[in-house]
């Protein structure tokens, strides 16, 4: 098998992966769906009034949680891609703002390419692409000049321990059913409990800035999706920040700017400029 096939065939499995955690877990409640999210993630890069009466597109939207944050920050329209059967989920999602959302059942780098959005977005899902070259150079072309793309990714560095653990979970996890998957995040989740609970005492402790601020404020139920996420997806990379970058940079971005979000992961931000190619 080719390095192309064995790509194609890695993509084509993730895909099918979030598809069907798509339509097991549909909904978004609780912090998990707080616009606060989107701004942790966002700023100090992009404020999230710069969406105000924007149109954005969104790569990988999944149920939809990121396109509604994106409304709730006042974008004027939102294009929600999503290459997955989860796409029916993300339609009964956003059933009730179909005046400003299109959506759209195809994969990243079938985005339009008119040029008419001021920001794509693609939160968590870039990493799980095997080859994003497509994805991003399809974003530029779909980016007016002067338009953002922000990405946000899996950090390498910051939780070496941790990072390593999912790492050698995921030799397994990736090749198990979802009935195994979900009883291993479930004995994991209660774990987390307890190492959110010593997160509010012991200062030092890896990802203790994430964990206090963003994942122990999830529900019990979201904290277990979060590890689920981890586990599942065939195919995903942990970026330093020279990869980030250069992710962006080599496909034509300028202005390309790092953030290191709660010392765990990147968010990423780059510019179309007039002359792009």
């Amino acid at each position: 098998m080719s390095a192309t096939q064995s790509q194609s065939r890695l993509s084509d499995q993730t895909i099918s992966d979030f598809g069907d955690q798509w339509r097991r877990y549909t909904d978004n409640e609780g912090y998990y769906g707080d616009l606060g999210i989107l701004k942790g993630t966002f700023e100090p890069l992009v404020r999230l009034e710069d969406l105000e009466g924007k149109r954005v597109a969104e790569i990988g939207s999944g149920t939809g949680r990121i396109v509604r944050m994106l409304l709730q920050a006042g974008a004027k329209e939102v294009t929600a891609i999503e290459p997955s059967a989860a796409f029916e989920v993300l339609e009964r999602n956003l059933s009730g703002d179909a005046d400003r959302v299109v959506l759209l059942n195809r994969a990243g780098h079938e985005i339009p390419r008119e040029g008419a959005y001021d920001f794509v977005v693609s939160i968590g899902v870039i990493h799980h692409i095997p080859n994003p070259d497509p994805v991003i150079a399809a974003s530029l072309d779909a980016l007016r000049p002067g338009g953002k793309m922000v990405v946000w990714l899996y950090g390498k560095e910051g939780s070496g321990v941790i990072v390593t653990g999912i790492r050698m979970l995921r030799t397994v996890t990736t090749r198990l059913p979802h009935f195994f998957v979900a009883a291993i995040a479930h004995m994991l989740s209660l774990a987390l409990d307890l190492y959110i609970y010593a997160c509010r005492f012991i200062p030092g402790l890896p990802l203790r800035d994430y964990v206090k601020n963003v994942l122990g404020r999830f529900s019990p139920s979201k904290r277990y999706l979060v590890i689920y996420d981890q586990l599942r997806p065939a195919y995903a990379k942990y970026y330093c920040e020279a990869e980030a970058r250069a992710l962006l940079e080599s496909n034509g971005f300028a202005d390309v700017q790092t953030h290191f979000r709660y010392g765990y992961s990147w968010t990423v931000v780059g510019t179309r400029t007039a002359n792009a190619a």
